[in-house]
């Protein structure tokens, strides 16, 4: 599935009909392709405030093989060379007059960005300032990034990484991400990370090789999507669905290479075949991608019991019963396991006629964020997506005013695409991702819907 309008503008015809109309023209986003680099031209770096990771960053930058240019004077001039990223060093912003550094760095160095690039901001979590001010100035980033992304045009991204003190090891994963071609419809999002055990000598090319991945919801879709990244990445894959789309399972599962398991993961033994096949099997799983899901649209004034409990069952309540059976199960989950439940822009901003949906949704960023602790005391996470449009054959079928209002309401201008997420699902089952828990990454393109 692909953008029509998003591949007809950037076409020949499209281009000067969409110029002379004067039409939105998203840009063709950069996307993750195997053994490209990690930015496709050099980074400007810079700080404000008392930063303490400019070093480390710059060091990062260059050990991936990235040319880091020096700022360009805070005059005015845009000369200088082109860059693919600009980097802030916001941590150590007291006040809110720390700010202005944050601008004078921004605005020239903003300017030599190209398309498709990517302005990563690093601070401090605002929820542990020391003072009103403190936390104004911290807080003030999220807005300043949120800003950026809506300004940003071509394809470029703008995110927030907040760095506690103490968990700086945790900071290439989340960096290497954001700049990256994998999160190329991740925009105006913050990731809080926190102190980790955080492996070294990740293979970039495979982080996944060895590991044991389940993904629910595998035979079709995003789903699907997601089994084949995570092979991609190195990982065997258990790909799990219903018994009714058996064959469809089959094709993802042969096509990856890996095995498939029907099971309804509604049923009162799906835990416990689920722990059985994983220990009997594979001696154990290191991924567990929550990816299944339904939706049974009504107004809630029209809506029955039926549609209400199906969409909770396999949306929330399977989520809450395989995971707690495989916290359980002794040495099913591996250490340093990864766990991952795709959310949805609906339980952010909520839906009308999908009450169901939404509130089942918003559940699983509960149910996350209260199960984080937990996992971190086992040296593993859990961690959720919350997708907004993406372009399946499920949106394909929605009237096209409908689907085309949900595709461009947002930064950039064009609904995501299955791979969008599962990128963004495979850096978080990612070893190097072990400073990351607890955590919500909207795929939406930074929505103008929701948070």
């Amino acid at each position: 599935m692909a953008d029509w309008y998003t591949n007809f503008v950037n076409s020949g015809i499209g281009t000067t009909v969409t110029k002379q109309l004067g039409l939105p023209r998203p840009a063709v986003l950069r996307r993750y392709e195997p053994g490209q680099p990690l930015l496709p031209g050099p980074a400007v770096v810079g700080s404000a405030g008392q930063g303490r990771l400019r070093d480390t960053v710059t060091g990062l930058l260059q050990d991936a093989g990235v040319t880091v240019l020096s700022p360009v004077a805070a005059d005015g001039s845009t000369d200088g060379e082109k860059v693919a990223a600009v980097v802030l060093d916001a941590t150590g912003v007291s006040s809110p007059a720390d700010l202005a550094a944050a601008h004078d760095f921004l605005s020239p160095a903003i300017k030599r960005l190209r398309p498709s690039g990517r302005v990563v901001i690093l601070a401090d979590p605002p929820g542990e300032a020391g003072s009103p001010a403190q936390a104004a100035a911290r807080q003030a980033v999220d807005g300043l990034t949120r800003s950026i992304g809506k300004e940003l045009r071509d394809g470029s991204t703008a995110n927030a990484v907040y760095v506690p003190e103490g968990a700086e090891a945790s900071v290439a994963s989340p960096l290497a991400f954001f700049l990256s071609g994998r999160s190329a419809y991740v925009d105006g999002q913050g990731v809080t990370l926190s102190a980790a055990d955080v492996p070294s000598g990740q293979d970039d090319a495979r982080p996944l090789a060895g590991k044991v991945a389940v993904v629910t919801g595998a035979a079709r879709g995003i789903g699907a999507a997601i089994a084949e990244v995570m092979a991609r990445d190195g990982a065997h894959v258990v790909a799990v669905d219903i018994p009714a789309a058996g064959d469809k399972l089959a094709e993802v599962a042969n096509r990856i290479g890996g095995t498939a398991l029907q099971l309804d993961i509604t049923a009162d033994d799906a835990p416990q075949r689920l722990v059985d096949h994983l220990r009997e099997r594979h001696g154990g799983v290191d991924v567990v991608v929550h990816n299944a899901g339904i939706t049974r649209d009504k107004l809630l004034v029209n809506m029955d019991a039926a549609r209400w409990n199906s969409v909770m069952a396999v949306n929330l309540q399977a989520q809450l019963d395989i995971t707690q059976a495989l916290l359980d199960a002794e040495g099913v989950l591996k250490p340093g396991a990864r766990v991952v439940c795709v959310s949805s822009q609906s339980g952010i901003a909520g839906n009308r006629g999908q009450t169901n949906y939404a509130a089942s949704k918003a559940g699983v960023i509960g149910m996350v964020r209260a199960w984080a602790p937990t996992f971190a005391e086992r040296g593993a996470t859990i961690n959720a997506v919350a997708p907004g449009f993406i372009v399946t054959e499920m949106t394909a079928k929605m009237p096209f005013g409908t689907r085309e209002v949900g595709a461009r309401l947002n930064s950039l201008q064009q609904g995501g695409l299955p791979v969008d997420v599962a990128e963004t699902i495979a850096w978080l089952s990612q070893p190097g991702a072990a400073g990351v828990n607890g955590q919500v990454v909207r795929v939406c393109g930074q929505s103008l819907l929701g948070a």
